[in-house]
């Protein structure tokens, strides 16, 4: 078949698959996600895993049992029980979404998990100062509709409303912007109150509340010590689960508020001068970048009155409930393609995909129901945040979210590395030249929407990021088998290797391959007091595990050498076992950046 008649087959399939999930999601309900933690009555284990259905390291994750705690007194008693018999200890959200194994607790089945599904409530909504007090477990879309209700608004979120206050906190999650205090959910944060460990004295555990230096007015509580209002609030806000659990959270918002967003797609030819000054000409300013496709949709997107008409949702497309059966036939299209090394099916299935997006305005319309023209106007509640596929009957059969483990749906990896203003537009002119050295090498990401790029501000969290910057998201392919490679592997490495060491990128707490935490905590300036805290407050490590002990030791503890280990990013191929010799991936030096060792298919 000619290639035009395959771009318009192939951008025909696109548009059916696009009009088969709206339709899905206006007559049919989601399917919830599986409770990360299960338990077996007939063995004394109960496992836990994230929303993905496994870690990077693809181990299971076995843990003694699981506490529930309702209120802060029974978790303050299951803290201090653990506390006492030296048990190790994590927290769990309801939804895990983080990639790495932030939430395995060690000791094997000795290990006790934390749960906060039932730390759900909102506590307090002061709509005279504008301050909202929430427990942990309280998912971003409770946080910001209940905000609504009173004329509130959380300024800035991730996209995504299936995460929780806690987990939020832990992984400093992010929206975009520069302005203002910026998009860190944490910079919103002006108190807390944490449970961690105590003395036999205290009765091994206690609670410390955490009031931000700056704004303890606003909290109406200046009884709390210094130390507590600086270094403790500060590491606690971004705190990756090691200082203990936080129980209830104070957040500053803002009078509700309207969006005005309209999406613009151009050539990416001078994306590298653009990309700095955009994210300050738009508040709320980000950009979905296509390197093989040459193009960019940048995304006009503003705060207006709440006076101007419009009652806009943004209600984004791959957060919709999806047919499993779309979703398992997608997959495996995406198997034969990768099998078949189709890098031509890769471009146009890529094409299809981004061209329907961005027609369909990516799911914004200007009523809820149908979009008729930019800009599309809406509250911010409306416009700020979605995840439809979390909600419904239990029925995974029908729909569901595509990732869902339970159905033959998308595997794939998540990366997201910010790189500082002054790096950007050379890490960008590097991604060109690779495309110019291979045009196709970077169709793999199309399916899942290109880059996503993000701006982040500096913060006074210790975890936080200590500069203005980009933060790129990118995800693709990942297969179920560990050993198996990847159409245009070694490009993908590269892009990988140069954001995080040519650039010195910091990588999100919650994204990321294994190699992204090679000596990251050197990249904070403020990590020796976030250590000094965790010291203090747990000196026997009851609340870290393994993976955050090697991330939180500097150098390159975190990596897994092993034959194929540089294919799920569990190491930086040295020796050509890393790669799949037998498969002709061979470990070479990457094309742009010469320092990167990635796995490159090779005639020898």
């Amino acid at each position: 078949m000619e290639i035009g008649k395959q771009f318009l087959l192939s951008l025909k399939l696109a548009f059916i698959a696009l009009n088969t999930i709206t339709n899905t999601n206006l007559y049919v309900h989601a399917t919830p996600p599986q409770d990360p933690v299960k338990c077996s009555s007939n063995i004394n284990t109960c496992t836990i895993t994230n929303a993905y259905g496994m870690f990077p390291d693809r181990s299971i994750c076995r843990v003694a049992d699981v506490a529930y705690p309702k209120t802060e007194e029974e978790l303050v008693s299951v803290v201090a029980e653990a506390s006492k018999n030296g048990r190790k200890m994590r927290v769990a959200t309801p939804t895990s979404h983080s990639i790495p194994k932030l939430v395995c607790p060690d000791n094997g089945d000795g290990g006790l998990l934390i749960s906060t599904r039932f730390l759900n409530r909102v506590i307090e909504i002061d709509k005279t100062r504008m301050i909202l007090t929430a427990e942990s477990g309280v998912l971003l879309k409770d946080l910001i509709n209940e905000a609504a209700k009173v004329g509130l608004a959380l300024p800035y979120s991730p996209y995504w409303w299936g995460v929780t206050v806690g987990g939020m906190l832990a992984t400093g999650s992010h929206g975009s912007t520069l302005w203002g205090r910026g998009g860190a959910v944490h910079d919103h944060v002006v108190g807390l109150r944490i449970v961690t460990l105590a003395g036999p004295e205290e009765g091994y555990a206690k609670v410390r509340t955490l009031v931000s230096s700056e704004i303890t007015a606003a909290v109406g509580n200046s009884s709390v010590d210094g130390e507590e209002q600086s270094g403790g609030f500060d590491a606690a806000r971004t705190s990756l689960g090691v200082l203990g659990v936080v129980s209830q959270v104070t957040f500053q918002l803002q009078p509700m508020f309207k969006r005005s967003i309209t999406f613009q797609m151009k050539n990416d030819n001078d994306l590298g001068d653009q990309i700095v000054n955009f994210g300050y000409q738009h508040e709320f300013a980000d950009i979905a970048w296509y390197p093989s496709q040459r193009k960019v949709v940048y995304r006009l997107d503003d705060r207006i009155s709440s006076s101007v008409f419009g009652n806009g949702l943004y209600n984004f497309i791959p957060f919709r409930p999806t047919l499993s059966l779309l979703t398992a036939s997608i997959r495996a299209s995406e198997e034969i393609q990768e099998y078949l090394g189709d890098a031509n099916g890769k471009c146009l299935v890529g094409i299809a995909s981004t061209t329907a997006l961005y027609l369909s305005a990516y799911g914004l319309t200007n009523d809820g129901v149908s979009m008729k023209g930019y800009p599309v106007i809406g509250y911010q509640n409306r416009m700020q945040a979605s995840g439809g596929c979390l909600d419904g009957p239990n029925d995974f059969k029908l729909t569901t979210c595509p990732w869902d483990p339970r159905i033959k749906g998308l595997s794939f990896y998540e990366l997201g590395v910010s790189i500082v203003m002054s790096k950007v537009k050379a890490f960008v002119e590097d991604v060109q030249s690779l495309v110019n050295l291979d045009p196709k090498a970077l169709c793999v990401l199309d399916l899942y929407n290109g880059f996503l790029i993000r701006y982040v501000k500096a913060s006074t969290s210790y975890l936080g990021k200590d500069e203005d910057g980009v933060q790129f998201d990118f995800t693709f392919y990942r297969s179920k088998n560990p050993l198996t490679t990847r159409l245009y592997e070694d490009v993908l490495e590269e892009v990988e290797q140069m954001a995080l060491f040519k650039y010195g990128g910091m990588p999100h707490w919650a994204k990321n391959r294994p190699i992204a935490f090679i000596d990251a905590i050197n990249k904070y300036r403020n990590a020796a007091a976030f250590l000094a805290v965790k010291q203090e407050w747990d000196p026997l490590g009851l609340f870290s595990n393994e993976w955050t002990d090697q991330v939180l030791k500097g150098g390159d503890h975190v990596s897994i050498v092993k034959e194929g280990c540089a294919l799920e990013g569990l190491c930086i191929c040295s020796e050509d076992i890393h790669c799949a010799p037998m498969s002709g991936y061979y470990c070479r030096p990457g094309r742009i950046y010469k320092e990167a060792r990635v796995c490159r298919k090779t005639m020898v």
